[in-house]
């Protein structure tokens, strides 16, 4: 799974936020870096707290077992690993299934051949986050439809719902659920533009080759992907927040 052009995230994301937004961001942060204290303090990282109790650790097998779902919010997520990712040691894939979303936002036109998900089935996809073998995270990215057999969901209809994504409880571990909720606000302005560059990428692609079905495209994986770094993206939304202030 070679990550290919990192996307740069350019400044119109942070212009767009309102103080609310920042707020939400700055509060995440803070989450995040709670979650990794308390986790620290037993020798501990939340992908450790995902794969604990589950036994030996097999490629692309999904962790924990059945995944995390929120039946509240419909959010979803698990963990998993690809062979061949350097300094890669697995990434989260985050959903919001069809219970979730708020009403109006309907899948994209398909007519393609392939099965998808319909009625209470329906899911989208935001964005997998790459962890390193330390447990900490290095990348945001999204993938084609095929690789996790979501619907296609026009970015701008992602983008709405974003903000339903949310783990609130307690299995199979409260630090690594808080700190996944949280990392998809604080990096809010990454993944719209990681959004939007995925349907950049899903139009050229087509234009490229118009005889194939485009979401079924093994050679089309990775549909975009940013660096990250929590502390960097917290002092910049606390700086923002003042700013506007």
């Amino acid at each position: 799974m070679p990550f290919g052009d990192m996307l740069t995230v350019n400044d119109r994301y942070w212009a767009d936020l309102t103080p609310a937004d920042l707020e939400m961001m700055v509060a995440a942060g803070e989450d995040i870096l709670e979650c990794y204290r308390v986790l620290t303090k037993v020798g501990g990282n939340v992908v450790g707290e995902i794969l604990r109790h589950e036994g030996t650790f097999y490629e692309w097998d999904h962790y924990p077992t059945g995944d995390v779902y929120d039946k509240d919010t419909h959010a979803q997520y698990y963990y998993h690993a690809h062979r061949g990712v350097e300094n890669e040691h697995g990434h989260f894939h985050t959903f919001l299934r069809r219970k979730g979303m708020p009403k109006g936002i309907e899948p994209a036109p398909y007519s393609g051949d392939a099965d998808v998900p319909d009625g209470e089935d329906v899911i989208t996809h935001f964005a997998a986050i790459s962890m390193d073998k330390q447990g900490y995270p290095t990348h945001l990215f999204t993938t084609n439809r095929w690789v996790t057999g979501e619907n296609w969901f026009k970015a701008e209809d992602v983008k709405a719902m974003l903000d339903y994504f949310l783990i609130d409880h307690a299995w199979p571990s409260w630090p690594a659920n808080r700190w996944i909720s949280a990392m998809m606000s604080l990096f809010r302005p990454q993944i719209f533009a990681l959004l939007d560059a995925r349907d950049l990428k899903i139009g050229d692609w087509t234009a490229m080759h118009p005889n194939v079905d485009v979401y079924e495209d093994r050679d089309l994986e990775i549909t975009s992907i940013t660096a990250i770094s929590v502390d960097e993206q917290l002092a910049r939304a606390r700086q923002e927040l003042a700013a506007r202030q």
